[in-house]
């Protein structure tokens, strides 16, 4: 009996042990993951602060307040889409706080882009979708190049952009972009169009875009989407082309489809 409990007591001596070796390596572990999140997060706010002070300094002429150069979440974004490179961040940002100013990007308003959004080629859709996403949807059969103003396609294009940015969820940074290519023709293609649609979110909007939806792409857009892909470089590892019912089925619920993709 003896020897029985003194088995025991050494058994449970060995396993508290070890119990307490193990919590106690977690407990370094969790404090060191707790420690590298602060570092990198005063590391990030340290960035941010110097870019700050660089534009301040060196660009006195650029705009300040929201999306102007002391707008530290626009900055921290940049920083970010440039993998935390101070100058390349810099540069960026400079281009595209420049470009919002020079394009009135403020001043855009349904008025101000009521010619182009009347044709119906693109809106942003009243829901988001499951992975809590804004979507923006756009019809290219309802595009005609050279019928209106190019400068009209291209504020519809900004003013969208932003009111979808605008319905981002807290803890959401990124969109979907669904092309609806039914009806397609060649009449519709415009490169131009789609090299300024290009800089817009390399330039301007750097990581906005989750993943964009060719849906029901004919054969004719094929070719077309050859041409296009090297303009859209990197951008064109986001496209998935799909069906009208993937669309329905993984990407929407019934009571949130958008109304062209209904059966």
């Amino acid at each position: 009996m003896s020897i029985r409990l003194s088995s025991t007591l050494f058994a449970a001596s060995i396993s508290f042990k070890n119990s307490k070796s193990f919590y106690s390596g977690r407990s370094r572990s969790c404090r060191f993951s707790v420690r590298s999140c602060v570092s990198d997060s005063q590391n990030a706010n340290k960035l941010v602060l110097e870019v700050k002070e660089r534009l301040a300094k060196d660009c006195t002429s650029l705009p300040i307040g929201k999306n102007g150069r002391d707008d530290e979440e626009m900055i921290l974004w940049f920083l970010k889409d440039r993998r935390f490179s101070v100058d390349e961040a810099i540069g960026k940002l400079t281009k595209a706080i420049k470009w919002r100013h020079e394009f009135k990007v403020d001043e855009l308003s349904e008025d101000s882009v009521k010619a182009a959004a009347e044709t119906g080629k693109a809106y942003v859709h009243g829901f988001l979708d499951v992975k809590g996403r804004p979507v923006v949807i756009v019809a290219p059969a309802k595009h005609i190049p050279g019928l209106l103003d190019p400068i009209e396609d291209e504020k519809l294009c900004v003013f969208l952009l932003e009111k979808a940015l605008s319905k981002l969820p807290a803890g959401k940074h990124k969109i979907l972009g669904i092309f609806d290519l039914r009806g397609f023709g060649s009449e519709n293609a415009d490169l131009k169009f789609l090299t300024f649609l290009f800089d817009v979110f390399y330039y301007y909007y750097p990581s906005r875009l989750d993943e964009v939806l060719f849906v029901d792409a004919p054969f004719i857009f094929q070719p077309i989407w050859q041409i296009t892909k090297p303009i859209v470089k990197t951008y064109a590892s986001l496209v998935k082309f799909c069906s009208v019912e993937t669309v329905r089925k993984e990407y929407f619920t019934e009571e949130t489809i958008p109304s062209n993709f209904r059966s």
